[in-house]
């Protein structure tokens, strides 16, 4: 469909405009690809003033770790590939019938594509290279310094994936409450013709807006003294919750709840009560109408408001560190936890690879429900 002439954009105009995007996208990628060469590298490269030597390694070049331009046009051909099979089946898996049913294929899905990249990229890839490079000459000859006993150290020696377990804990409790009872919540103040619970949400957003350090603050009390409270109903057996994933899911819900409901309830106001009415019309109860017929539309918002708890919970750094102890850590604190005054440059590096870690899961969540996620902000979940 073209633009009318009157809307039409002057040449300079659009230059200007997307050399500015083109900018700002470069300014926000920077970081991200800084860091991913920094992983690879040995320490004396990582932290080398030369940018070139970041990015090449000489320094890992020379203790024999690196990758020929075969080895890197097969990687890049691996990943496209990868890239272009999950968004042809995990995406429209996201966006199939049943909610229940949706959820519980693509995480399966999710899982064993993972675990089939793994073993293709780190496994099955180098074990077919390593004869190619021999019989490939120039093209098999290392270029590219890169190593992953940084990873190796984090995820095996470190047992960070202790970490990357109890960030997943608590990343899908507090979604799975948020969404539970934002969904409940939201729908009901949507369908609601009194004030009062509106005035309530709103007095609850203020105390959302408030620093989380203060409410922390109040929680901390009743969970480090939690088994004194309880031992009058539990006897001696009563457990201390600090340091618990329970814990922490249960403030971070409460924080967010108010938000999550909020954004629910713009969402359920968009759609139009006559698919309630027709509904109700068909036979169905309330409940019915939400479960059947008003959540198959509300799809996007709430994959929409679940990317925001998911990222509230995933990222949290003040009320993990505060409630977890060290055994139960998440995987932000833990990686905080590497730098102290003994820290050397290989403990960052390792930081920097861990910090490149937890970034991946959250690549893969944008890409399978970008669809979604930009349904859910411009339309306000309405289909059609």
């Amino acid at each position: 469909m073209s633009t009318p002439k009157a809307l039409q954009q002057p040449l300079t105009l659009k230059l200007a405009s997307n050399a500015f995007l083109i900018f700002w996208l470069l300014l926000a990628v920077f970081p991200l690809f800084w860091i991913l060469a920094m992983s690879f590298k040995s320490p004396v490269d990582a932290f080398s003033s030369s940018a070139l030597d970041v990015v090449i390694g000489p320094e890992t070049l020379s203790r024999g770790n690196g990758l020929s331009a075969l080895d890197i046009i097969f990687g890049v051909v691996v990943l496209w590939v990868s890239a272009r099979l999950a968004m042809r089946w995990l995406m429209p898996m996201a966006a199939g019938d049943g909610l229940i049913q949706r959820v519980f294929s693509w995480l399966v899905a999710c899982l064993g594509f993972g675990l089939l990249f793994v073993a293709v990229f780190f496994f099955l890839l180098p074990w077919v290279l390593g004869p190619l490079n021999d019989i490939a000459g120039p093209l098999g000859r290392p270029v590219l310094g890169l190593t992953t006993e940084h990873y190796n150290a984090v995820w095996v020696e470190n047992e960070f994936w202790r970490n990357f377990s109890n960030s997943l804990i608590v990343t899908a409790g507090v979604v799975t409450i948020s969404l539970t009872v934002g969904t409940l919540a939201g729908y009901g103040l949507a369908r609601s013709g009194s004030n009062l619970a509106f005035w309530i949400l709103v007095i609850a957003l203020v105390f959302r807006a408030l620093p989380p350090t203060v409410l922390v603050a109040g929680y901390l009390p009743a969970f480090v003294n939690s088994a004194e409270i309880l031992r009058p109903w539990l006897g001696e057996n009563a457990p201390t919750l600090y340091g618990q994933p329970l814990a922490v899911i249960a403030v971070l819900a409460s924080i967010n709840q108010p938000f999550t409901i909020w954004m629910l309830r713009s969402f359920f106001q968009n759609i139009p009560t006559d698919l309630d009415e027709a509904a109700r019309v068909d036979g169905c109860t309330h409940f019915q109408a939400f479960r059947w017929v008003i959540m198959p539309v509300m799809w996007p918002g709430v994959i929409t408001t679940g990317l925001f708890s998911f990222l509230l919970a995933y990222n949290d750094f003040l009320v993990t560190s505060l409630l977890l102890d060290q055994s139960n850590q998440t995987m932000v604190p833990a990686i905080a936890g590497y730098f102290n005054r003994e820290t050397t440059t290989t403990d960052q590096v390792e930081a920097v690879a861990a910090a490149v870690s937890i970034t991946a899961p959250l690549f893969l969540l944008v890409m399978v429900f970008q669809r979604q996620i930009v349904s859910g902000l411009t339309a306000g979940a309405v289909k059609g």
